[in-house]
């Protein structure tokens, strides 16, 4: 369901949707749209295709007609229900306009949820971050990281708050690496931070401490090779996004390019088991 549901966000974002809120349960998952309503018919289109070209494989969903909303009233209504992420108790994220009690030596990150992924709020984000969280003590002080497929930058943000020496970090969406450019200067972390829009192959050849990459597992799977490339010899590989379901299979997958898992994390979230792992060279 994750995969069917960012595609059809995708679409909807392309077609002209200002705001999209995301709702779950165990019977599956909602998606509200928001749209200006010169776009609203377009924004609808898009959606019903979306839909449409994804009945043949048995998925079922509708769309519901648009209906108006007070312009002031969707702008505010997607902050209702967000909080701080305790990522671990010296590590918390929390959006801009949720005030939490400072504690000793806790730690934080400040990033909005906007149209790019990642702010801990998702179980494949927030596994993710407590990997980088137990993993950071291993790391020596000129260590690197690598954030693959970046979204907000929060994984590589998180690694730099936690005594990294330096990241790089992208995405293949401009507008995400926009995004984690503007939560890396909001929280004073840029200048340790190189961000670029594009492919894992445009990457010169590096090696790298630690390698984040929370992607789905057909976007991850064709880039094993690379990935694994790209680890120094006690380097740690986290891999998140992904269903327990596909463990196994991505183990397998690793294991032919030299790693082996050395970890796994589980959380459930909407109706669905999620696994974050942590791979080493074998």
């Amino acid at each position: 369901m994750a995969e069917q549901v960012d595609l059809l966000s995708a679409e909807c974002w392309a077609a002209g949707a200002v705001g999209i809120e995301e709702r779950e349960d165990g019977a599956g998952c909602m998606l509200l749209v928001y749209a200006q309503a010169a776009r609203a018919q377009e924004v609808e289109q898009a959606a019903r295709e979306s839909l449409g070209a994804r009945e043949s494989s048995g998925e079922e969903g509708r769309v519901e007609p648009p209906e108006p909303v007070e312009s002031g009233d969707w702008s505010e209504r997607w902050k209702e229900g967000l909080a701080a992420v305790v990522v671990s108790p010296r590590l918390v994220v929390r959006p801009s306009f949720v005030e939490i009690t400072p504690e000793p030596g806790r730690l934080e990150l400040v990033i909005d949820p906007k149209q790019a992924f990642g702010t801990g709020g998702h179980a494949s984000t927030l596994l993710a971050l407590e990997w980088v969280d137990v993993l950071a003590d291993e790391l020596p002080a000129s260590s690197r990281v690598l954030d693959i497929g970046t979204g907000t930058g929060v994984l590589a943000l998180a690694a730099l708050r936690l005594g990294a020496g330096e990241a790089v970090a992208f995405d293949i969406d401009p507008i995400a690496v926009c995004e984690a450019r503007e939560w890396a200067e909001l929280n004073e972390l840029a200048e340790r931070l190189r961000l670029f829009a594009g492919p894992l192959d445009a990457l010169a050849a590096a090696d790298f401490d630690l390698v984040v990459a929370n992607l789905l597992r057909r976007e991850l799977l064709p880039l094993a090779a690379d990935v694994a490339g790209r680890l120094t010899a006690r380097g740690s590989l986290v891999l998140s996004g992904l269903l327990a379901e596909e463990q196994g299979e991505i183990e397998a997958a690793f294991g032919g390019v030299g790693l082996r898992c050395a970890g796994a994390r589980f959380a459930e979230d909407g109706g669905e088991q999620w696994v974050s792992l942590c791979m080493r060279r074998s």
